[in-house]
C-alpha cells in the first residue's frame, strides 16, 4: 500500500478581525494555499481555529471537501505520546496529512515535532512548506548575529531564577558571539523586557520584535541601558498581550 505524505503547513502569525483574507495572500504563498486546499485530513493544535483558517483559505482556493467533511485531529502539549501512533495511522493507510501549528511554521517551538519524528521513524515522507517563522523574522530584523544563534523558549517565571538564567545566556552570548532568542507569555512581555534591561550589561543589545508580519509589526533594537531609560520614562513598546520575540547579543 502507498504511504501518504506529511505536509507541514504554515499558518499566519496572528490576525485581526477582517484582515485574515488579506494576510493569507501576503504571507502564505499561493502554491502552499493550493496544496493545503487539496487535503482532507489535518493534525492541528486547535481544531476550531484550524477550521477558521481553512475557511478563509477556501475563499481563494476551493477546498477538496466541504468544511464539515474535513477531518481534524488535535495534537497539543496535553496530547499523550501514546496517542501519536493513532495520529500517524492515516498516513500509513495512504492518506496525505497536513500538520498545522497554531501560529507560524509547524514543529518549531511546537508539539508537532513529535509527530514529525515519528513519521521519519515510520518511513513517511515529510514535506515542510514555506511560511512565516517569528523566530527567523525577528532575527532577520534585529541586526544581531544571524550566523550563530540559539532559541531557549520560555525562561523561569521566578524573578531570581529568571535573572540567573539571563546571566548564564548573556555569558554564553559574549563567549560565543551568539544571539539568544526567547519568547514569553504575551501578558508578561513588560516583565521580560524589564528583567533583560536590568540584568544584562548596559552595552548588551536587546531586540523586541512584536506582531511580526502583521500590520502592527514593531521591531526595536537598543542597548540595555537605553531600554532602562525608556522603561523609567514609561516609553515601552506597544506589546502588551501581543506575540513577541526577545533577542539579545552581548557586546
Amino acid at each position: 500500500m502507498t504511504i501518504g505524505t506529511l505536509f507541514l503547513i504554515p499558518n499566519t502569525l496572528g490576525y485581526y478581525e477582517g484582515q485574515q483574507e488579506g494576510l493569507l495572500a501576503k504571507i502564505i504563498p499561493d502554491t502552499v494555499q493550493a496544496m493545503t486546499a487539496q487535503l482532507s485530513y489535518f493534525v492541528a493544535e486547535n481544531a476550531k481555529t484550524t477550521r477558521a483558517y481553512l475557511k478563509f483559505l477556501g475563499q481563494s482556493h476551493p477546498l477538496k471537501l466541504a468544511m464539515q467533511d474535513i477531518q481534524i485531529s488535535e495534537l497539543n502539549v496535553n496530547t499523550p505520546e501514546k496517542a501519536l501512533e493513532g495520529l500517524i495511522q492515516p498516513l500509513l493507510q495512504g492518506r496525505d496529512v497536513g500538520l498545522i501549528s497554531e501560529a507560524g511554521v509547524p514543529a518549531v517551538a511546537d508539539p508537532g515535532a513529535n509527530l514529525v519524528r515519528l513519521a521519519h521513524q515510520k518511513g513517511i515522507t515529510v514535506r515542510p512548506l514555506v511560511g512565516p517563522s517569528s523566530l527567523l523574522l525577528g532575527l532577520m530584523g534585529s541586526g544581531l548575529n544571524g550566523q550563530s544563534f540559539a532559541f531557549h523558549g520560555y525562561l523561569p517565571t521566578d524573578v531570581a531564577l529568571r535573572a540567573k538564567r539571563i546571566k548564564e545566556l548573556e555569558d554564553r552570548s559574549k563567549k560565543e558571539k551568539q544571539t539568544q532568542l526567547l519568547i514569553e507569555t504575551p501578558y508578561r512581555n513588560a516583565a521580560m523586557l524589564e528583567a533583560l534591561a536590568n540584568t544584562c550589561h548596559s552595552a548588551t543589545l536587546i531586540c523586541v520584535a512584536t506582531d511580526l508580519s502583521l500590520p502592527t509589526e514593531s521591531i526595536q533594537t537598543r542597548s540595555a541601558s537605553d531600554w532602562k531609560k525608556r522603561i523609567a520614562a514609561s516609553q515601552l513598546p506597544d506589546f502588551h498581550k501581543k506575540p513577541t520575540v526577545f533577542l539579545f547579543l552581548a557586546a
